[in-house]
């Protein structure tokens, strides 16, 4: 049965770990990460129309409302091949820091891909969306999966492991917007000496260790982002201050999260984060289980 209206939450998300092994023949590098969907989401409202066309409305100025949108492209996909003749009306909030590293975009795609195939009754498995998904961006395939998961290839290879140990995450991004384009064709994989214990970290999530999950958090993209902007290692110096386990940039930037035992030090973080000047945006929230229920949007 076909519905007129949907309501969807995208949830962004963090790498607890992220290795680059080699730069591929087309381009792409393969890679090896630790993804972990966090409670801070896009909301996302879809309406049929008779319009005929795919309309997007956003409360970000700077943000595209054309086919240079992921959000569109992924619409478009599904309406080219399924032959889909209605107009369709997109209303985005967003709440995910944009070009962060934290896959907002691709969590709006791979929201709308979910609620068109809902709303016009297309019957995709979970599994065919994600095989579409990869081909408007490599994270949309995860960002329907959620949860945690080892992520390999360029990132449409996806196994679940069990949830992380629940704990305080804070996650602050600086005022600035980083390039993933720029970033891998910066990397210099002959100068990385050091790669994350990937294995090690699949062990101590299996284990419910947060301390372990903590200890081996490592990107090696920091090689060059954190180079281009020094705010990055200075949140994760605060952080660190402040009793965090660990901290992290997540994939390949700006966003830093820090990972603490205790929900005090990770809210006298943020304030002092705030208080700094760095950056206005900082979030105390946890990571995201697709089994868990009523999330809300944490407290700037």
């Amino acid at each position: 049965m076909e519905m007129n209206e949907i309501y969807l939450k995208a949830y962004g998300k963090i790498n607890l770990a992220l290795d680059v092994l080699r730069r591929r023949e087309d381009g792409y590098h393969e890679v090896r990460m630790i993804m972990q969907t966090v409670d801070i989401f896009d909301s996302i409202n879809i309406m049929k129309t008779d319009s005929g066309e795919i309309e997007i409305e956003t409360n970000l100025f700077y943000l595209p409302v054309n086919e240079n949108n992921i959000v569109y492209k992924a619409a478009k996909l599904l309406f080219d091949e399924f032959g889909i003749r209605s107009g369709l009306k997109i209303k985005l909030k967003k709440f995910i820091p944009v070009s962060a590293g934290m896959a907002g975009g691709s969590a709006d795609a791979a929201s709308v891909m979910f609620g068109i195939n809902k709303m016009f009754n297309l019957q995709l498995s979970k599994s065919q969306l994600m095989e579409r998904g990869v081909r408007i961006g490599a994270d949309v395939p995860y960002c329907m999966m959620r949860g945690t998961a080892l992520s390999e290839g360029i990132g449409e290879r996806l196994t679940a492991l069990p949830d992380v140990a629940k704990c305080p995450v804070l996650i602050a991004k600086p005022p600035v917007s980083v390039s993933t384009k720029y970033v891998y064709e910066n990397l210099r994989l002959d100068r990385i000496k050091t790669h994350p214990d990937i294995d090690g970290m699949i062990q101590a999530i299996r284990a419910a260790d947060i301390r372990g999950v903590a200890g081996r958090m490592e990107n090696v993209l920091e090689s060059v982002t954190a180079g281009e902007y020094p705010s990055i290692q200075l949140l994760k110096e605060m952080m660190l201050e402040d009793n965090a386990m660990n901290a992290l940039m997540s994939g390949s930037g700006p966003t830093v999260f820090g990972l603490f035992e205790n929900t005090d030090d990770a809210y006298r973080a943020k304030e002092r984060i705030k208080e700094s000047g760095i950056t206005k945006q900082a979030y105390v929230t946890e990571f995201y289980s697709p089994a868990a229920k009523n999330h809300r949007h944490p407290k700037q």
